[in-house]
């Protein structure tokens, strides 16, 4: 068997297995309850994570919690010189914060709300002129520094796909062993109803005479930070 087989394989086990969630659209929104892990199991999933995601050429910022994680994501659009980010609605957290903070620091923003999205064409233009998109995952995957983003109107996977850098935000108990736990966690409704973007790395493609070329189906840069529950939430 193949290790594409073998994929497919470990996928469909999972399917089969996933519990249906309780409540209609629960799963298909990103929202299935996650189990929640110790501290120091969260820390060995995300020292995993953070191993295999520098080895596709992803680039970990820590694991820190929501209060340090606004700072240094401001320091990383001044490190890019980004003038421009996009950033789609939570799953687990409230981006307004970090968006205000980055429109302080000079950084125009685009925030992907219902409301914004409904003039498609104008927001494509206002993407496409950003220099980085923010989104937050629903889970990562530690075995294979694999980050799975389900789209939304208020999340939509142009975010990222048009922007040259991305900024992944995960929770740290989203952080799953491998594919298999992710798509257990994640629910079989929301890969049946939803498109679910599993992003490993910077965009890459070998399609030009077979040489590696970074950002051609996506952005040329992947920028990764797990964000660690608050004191009282552990």
């Amino acid at each position: 068997m193949t290790a594409f087989h073998k994929l497919i394989a470990n996928v469909k086990t999972a399917l089969e297995r996933a519990p249906r969630p309780a409540e209609p659209g629960h799963a298909a929104d990103g929202g299935a309850a996650m189990p929640v892990a110790g501290d120091l199991r969260r820390t060995e999933l995300i020292a995993q994570f953070a191993r295999e995601l520098a080895a596709v050429g992803g680039v970990f910022l820590g694991a820190l919690t929501a209060d340090q994680a606004r700072p240094r994501i401001v320091a990383l659009a001044r490190e890019l010189g980004a003038k421009a980010a996009a950033c789609g609605a939570g799953v687990t957290m409230d981006l307004a914060p970090l968006a205000r903070a980055l429109e302080q620091s000079g950084v125009a923003m685009t925030r992907a709300d219902r409301k914004s999205v409904a003039d498609r064409a104008a927001y494509r233009d206002r993407l496409a002129q950003a220099d980085l998109g923010i989104v937050e995952a629903h889970a990562a995957i530690a075995a294979t520094g694999t980050l799975a983003v389900v789209g939304a109107a208020d999340r939509p996977n142009s975010l990222t796909l048009l922007p040259p850098a991305n900024l992944i935000l995960v929770h740290a108990d989203r952080v799953m062993p491998d594919l298999a736990a992710a798509v257990a966690a994640l629910g079989t409704a929301t890969f049946v109803t939803n498109r679910v973007a599993l992003i490993t790395g910077p965009s890459r493609t070998a399609d030009i005479e077979k040489m590696i070329v970074l950002g051609v189906h996506g952005p040329k840069q992947l920028y990764a930070i797990a964000v660690w529950p608050a004191e009282g939430a552990r």
